[in-house]
């Protein structure tokens, strides 16, 4: 296993970990200040988030491997699992406000806060010259 895997791995963990601490913690929040509904609909958000990490850990990984033998559709790969990550979150969101009739606010602020997550961990883990 080359080092860039072990790198996704060890940050998909450390994201996993924080994205389900933050949407715990939203839910938490949504619950004391406004009800138990709105929790669960912060909980799907965080969810939702979760689901949009795991597909870009996976489209990440693929791509690696696609790239050794030919590095232009490892980066076509890249691009396909962008396109696949914003169809699953409009799905999901969809399916959760439209159909779940989920708490709006709740769901967004769930799904957002985890994404947050996301973006502190690789800013912390990114190579200094990219800071």
């Amino acid at each position: 296993m080359d080092i860039a895997i072990r790198q996704v791995q060890a940050n998909a963990k450390k994201v996993v970990l924080l994205q389900l601490i933050l949407a715990t913690v939203i839910a938490a929040v949504f619950a004391i200040v406004e009800n138990g509904w709105s929790a669960v609909s912060a909980l799907y958000g965080g969810f939702a988030s979760l689901a949009v990490s795991w597909m870009l850990r996976r489209g990440v990984l693929k791509a690696n491997e696609i790239a050794r033998d030919d590095p232009q559709r490892g980066m076509t790969a890249l691009y396909i699992g962008a396109v696949q990550r914003f169809v699953l979150v409009l799905a999901l969101l969809g399916l959760g406000l439209g159909l779940l009739k989920l708490t709006p606010l709740a769901t967004v602020v769930g799904f957002a806060g985890a994404q947050l997550a996301y973006a502190v961990v690789m800013r912390r883990t990114a190579h200094p010259a990219s800071r």
